[in-house]
């Protein structure tokens, strides 16, 4: 039951593995557990994302009552995207593996869609930045660094 709170909380937006991997620690799992778990759930939105986002954007433009959302949306993903303009798909990696509020495999998800990058090149991208920001939350979640 411990690795399923694991895995579900890992694969939410803004919480993802900042959230899971203490989570899981606190629960009392193997950190590398723990991590492996965090790294999985995180991941499995992104290809439903890549290759849907856009097609839910279209039809969400048809409503009004979505406009805000919408608004929201492309504001986030427009101000967060200067490292993947600037660096590609390395930048992209580098923005997801901050683990930070807003960095994480949504947020360059969004990011991905917003700038049309081909799908494999952006999930190679936000896996390998899944991988790095796991590890560092790990890492600070054990005491070994300090992120802040």
């Amino acid at each position: 039951m411990e690795e399923l709170k694991v895995l579900l909380t890992s694969m939410l937006p803004v919480l993802e593995l900042r959230a899971s991997i203490p989570l899981g620690l606190f629960l009392g799992l193997d950190p590398w557990r723990v991590y492996l778990l965090s790294v999985l759930g995180n991941i499995t939105p992104v290809p439903i994302i890549l290759l849907f986002f856009r097609k839910i954007l279209e039809i969400l433009k048809n409503y009004d009552v979505f406009s805000f959302l919408l608004s929201w949306i492309y504001r986030t993903g427009e101000k967060r995207s200067e490292i993947v303009r600037r660096y590609g798909p390395l930048g992209l990696t580098l923005f997801v593996a901050i683990p930070l509020p807003i960095t994480g495999a949504w947020t360059g998800s969004l990011i991905a869609v917003l700038l049309n990058l081909p799908f494999q090149s952006a999930f190679l991208s936000i896996f390998f930045g899944v991988l790095i920001a796991g590890f560092l939350v790990l890492l600070a979640s054990l005491g070994v660094i300090s992120i802040l």
